[in-house]
């Protein structure tokens, strides 16, 4: 059964929706992106199947959404507000896995490691604004220096697979054909649900090897 918490933050209230496991191993956070909410297709995949491998998925409202605003704040305000839910995120006294879809990746990635995070989960890192490959975030991700999982969109703008730089403790999954949203053209030799089958079975298996 899901569970919405208020948690105040220095960025103003956020929510936090508990997707719990039976018996949870670790807790999965994941932050929206700076276009969305909690109800992106990759966020309510995985919190609809990660339970049943034995991961609590936590679907992270920022306060800015939660307030009704439809742009979002700088990437210092939008830390503050991860940080001031962290300790909501770390009460079940599980190992916490900080994630996030496109800008709530790069929350992620930015505070990770003094949070504590056991690791990163980077759902749609946006590596470069689209058509501006010289404007690299790739120093974000890479100074993560968690074991961390991007999961990609093989034709995502906002950087291709092929873009993402070598080295670091990240590793990389294609998702074939899909956006920045992980849709999928009706054209291509797969679907929609095999695109979505595809982020979840590589997370599944991730979080899994982690131990």
């Amino acid at each position: 059964m899901t569970k919405i918490e208020t948690v105040p933050t220095d960025a103003g209230e956020a929510h936090i929706t508990w997707h719990p496991a039976r018996e949870a191993r670790r807790v999965l956070a994941l932050g929206h992106g700076a276009g969305g909410g909690i109800e992106a297709r990759d966020l309510a995949a995985l919190a609809a199947a990660l339970p049943a491998h034995g991961v609590t998925v936590a679907l992270v409202e920022q306060p800015w959404r939660v307030a009704g605003k439809k742009v979002a704040p700088a990437p210092k305000t939008l830390d503050t507000g991860w940080r001031g839910l962290w300790p909501a995120l770390a009460k079940p006294g599980l190992p916490v896995v900080a994630g996030g879809r496109s800008a709530g990746a790069r929350v992620a990635c930015r505070t990770g490691a003094e949070l504590g995070a056991a690791a990163v989960l980077a759902l749609s890192f946006p590596l470069h604004p689209p058509g501006r490959p010289e404007s690299s975030r790739a120093a974000e991700l890479l100074s993560a220096d968690l074991p961390t999982l991007v999961v990609q969109g093989g034709n995502d703008p906002f950087g291709k697979p092929a873009e993402f730089p070598s080295g670091g403790t990240y590793e990389l999954v294609e998702i074939p054909y899909g956006d920045h949203g992980f849709a999928v053209p009706k054209r291509a030799p797969v679907d929609q649900d095999e695109a979505v089958r595809g982020i979840v079975g590589a997370v599944a298996d991730w979080l899994a090897a982690l131990g």
